[in-house]
């Protein structure tokens, strides 16, 4: 058996209570070990044996799979934040469905869930806005045409911008030309909820310089969207007196 699991946004208690079960009954753990903090291996059992797939093709990740399904082992293969978000993890699925694998998948908390923490932010406020979009930039990965920055930007909706930090000016340039104003709030968030965090409150105009000052130059996430700014917002009607709801009578 085979658990993809994610090991959450980095800090090591952010795991779910299943990940962690999971890693603590493992056999063999193969772990994104350049993204995936290390300090979720004290989870494991002395008798585990791990593999860094950083420097691990798919063909070999699949090869360790086998030879422990062989052995009547359980595996875990460790992914950084959720596993369906940039995961890569279809094409493993496929491999072990085609050799007769059995798995299941751990969801696991996002980077950009861990953002929010980081900044103290809602991403939905009232009236501001009420959708997220997640997104890439293109690079040795494309990204269909469809999806492009420029044409997500022209809703004006709060974005969250993955793998994109080493093209920041390219980025500022393609959300203005999508319909940003240019002193639109964004954020620069480097490695949430690991000890070295770090928040920068910016515009969409000057993400690169202010990235450049901070000397972040990777694992960072880019928010952008008024909701950034966390100010302008209407009261939510869940909580307000005068509205009914299933559970409560408003006020007249």
């Amino acid at each position: 058996m085979v658990h993809i699991v994610g090991a959450g946004p980095g800090a090591a208690d952010l795991i779910t209570v299943r990940g962690r079960d999971l890693l603590a009954e493992a056999d063999v753990i193969i772990y994104a070990g350049s993204l995936v903090n290390p300090e979720l291996l004290n989870y494991r059992k002395k008798e585990c044996t791990v593999y860094d797939s950083a420097s691990m093709t798919l063909e070999e990740v699949v090869s360790v799979v086998e030879g422990a399904e062989k052995e009547g082992k359980m595996t875990v293969r460790l992914h950084t934040g959720d596993p369906c978000l940039y995961g890569a993890i279809r094409e493993q699925m496929d491999e072990f469905e085609q050799r007769g694998i059995e798995f299941e998948v751990c969801p696991g908390v996002s980077s950009f869930c861990g953002a929010a923490s980081a900044l103290q932010m809602e991403y939905t406020l009232p009236d501001i806005s009420q959708s997220v979009v997640i997104t890439r930039m293109a690079g040795r990965t494309p990204v269909p045409d469809r999806e492009s920055i420029v044409s997500f930007a022209a809703h004006q909706a709060t974005m969250v911008i993955f793998l994109s930090t080493g093209m920041l000016g390219r980025l500022s340039e393609e959300l203005m030309r999508g319909g940003y104003e240019k002193d639109t709030p964004a954020a620069i968030v480097y490695k949430a909820t690991w000890p070295e965090e770090k928040t920068v409150i910016c515009t969409v105009e000057d993400l690169e310089e202010r990235a450049k000052q901070e000397n972040i130059t990777k694992t960072a996430l880019i928010i952008v969207g008024k909701a950034v700014g966390q100010t302008g917002y209407e009261r939510s009607k869940l909580y307000d007196p005068y509205f009914t709801t299933e559970f409560r009578k408003g006020l007249d």
